[in-house]
């Protein structure tokens, strides 16, 4: 089995490209799926972050206000630096769970972790494969513009508040580049899945030897 990290930035397609592995038969772990089971209501991740930030980010129904919470702690580091502290550490033991569990049950040759921020986190280090799902930074200011109806400086802000792609791509091992039609994306995904599907078959045969 070969377990890869797969990682953008806002507006890049990573969404689709990891559909598009799923389609060719890979197992997906979805870092921000299980970033919001593991705050659900009662958790011990959600009773940090209550006891931090208080009822205040609360729902009606008790469980986050994930847009409240994500709106105070978007520009200031040191309370996006104290959540992270109490997420990540459940999200990666999560994540290191499943993919035991996928390893244990022989149940996929190829593993794909969905994390957005898994270069930031460190996270890329712990990974067979990086991938990288690639657009220029103009394209993707333009694509962030027209996707969600904002500005250029607003698209601008929200591009540069992230680690910039070029930095990102420094780390991949992996880029599927997205910045053209849909059919070529789909070809450099599928290159890119038939690699990690060589990979895994070479440490199948590792392993018999």
């Amino acid at each position: 089995m070969v377990v890869a990290g797969l990682t953008g930035g806002i507006a890049t397609g990573k969404s689709t490209v990891t559909a598009l592995f799923a389609s060719f038969g890979a197992a997906i772990i979805d870092a921000d799926r299980i970033a919001r089971e593991v705050v659900a209501r009662g958790s011990p991740a959600w009773k940090k972050i209550m006891e931090h930030f208080g009822a205040g980010v609360l729902r009606p129904d008790s469980e986050l206000d994930r847009e409240r919470l994500g709106s105070l702690i978007f520009s200031d580091t040191a309370q996006k630096d104290v959540l992270n502290r109490i997420v990540h550490p459940e999200v990666f033991q999560e994540m290191d769970r499943r993919i035991r569990e996928l390893r244990e049950e022989n149940r996929a040759e190829v593993v794909i972790c969905d994390v957005p921020l898994l270069i930031e986190t460190g996270m890329h280090i712990g990974f067979d494969e990086v991938v990288l799902v690639y657009v220029p930074e103009p394209l993707q200011i333009r694509r962030l513009m027209d996707r969600d109806g904002i500005s250029r400086d607003e698209a601008v802000r929200k591009v540069r508040a992230q680690m910039s792609i070029e930095e990102k791509r420094a780390y991949a091992t992996i880029v599927v580049d997205n910045s053209a039609s849909q059919e070529e994306t789909a070809g450099n995904a599928l290159r890119a899945y038939e690699y990690l599907q060589e990979r895994a078959a070479e440490a199948k045969r590792r392993e018999k030897h």
